[in-house]
């Protein structure tokens, strides 16, 4: 094997394991925000979440951790779409909310 093989075998692997490794943390994502849409009482649409902003920022600890911004449509009442936002850091949910909307007329 020569070095030039090597580099791409590592290269290759370290792409298949960012890849597996960023589904786990979409897939995570999605069912926090799920979880989060039921207990607004409003309902996740197209039951996907998407990735808006990576970045690299301090913990509370001060260690370096990654910064992830989702987004993901979600409804009231059935008939409007509104975006909310999950923030990440590390491997911790910062924060999820929810753009201002409508509230549905069922009690």
């Amino acid at each position: 094997m020569t070095l030039g093989t090597l580099f791409w075998l590592f290269v290759s692997g370290f792409v298949i394991w960012y890849w597996w490794r960023a589904k786990a943390i979409q897939d995570f994502v999605r069912t926090a925000a799920k979880a989060y849409c039921k207990k607004m009482d409003v309902m996740l649409l197209d039951d996907a979440v998407y990735l808006r902003g990576i970045w690299v920022k301090r913990d509370p600890q001060g260690q370096w951790r990654v910064w992830r911004r989702f987004l993901f449509d979600f409804t009231s009442t059935g008939e409007e779409r509104y975006v909310g936002q999950v923030i990440m850091l590390g491997q911790r949910i910062e924060h999820m909310e929810l753009q201002p909307h409508r509230f549905s007329d069922h009690p």
